[in-house]
């Protein structure tokens, strides 16, 4: 089994199969159609789209990493 490497907190994966993953709106993701952050949780990682390109790039974060994203928006 391939592992991806490690950098201090940090995983890098090559590819995830986001197939079977169940994505939701972000609670704070405009209702106009506009600015939507859908996310997924699959295999103890948060996958992270823009609704507008479902089949575009994706961020892959822990949900640790994703807690420390969130809070730096927040702070500005």
């Amino acid at each position: 089994m391939h592992r991806p490497p490690e950098h201090g907190s940090r995983k890098v994966v090559a590819e995830m199969d986001l197939s079977t993953a169940k994505w939701i709106k972000a609670s704070r993701s405009s209702n106009n159609g506009g600015d939507c952050v859908e996310l997924a949780r699959i295999a103890g990682t948060v996958a992270i789209r823009d609704s507008k390109d479902p089949d575009g790039p994706k961020l892959l974060l822990t949900p640790r990493s994703l807690r420390g994203l969130t809070q730096a928006l927040k702070n500005g």
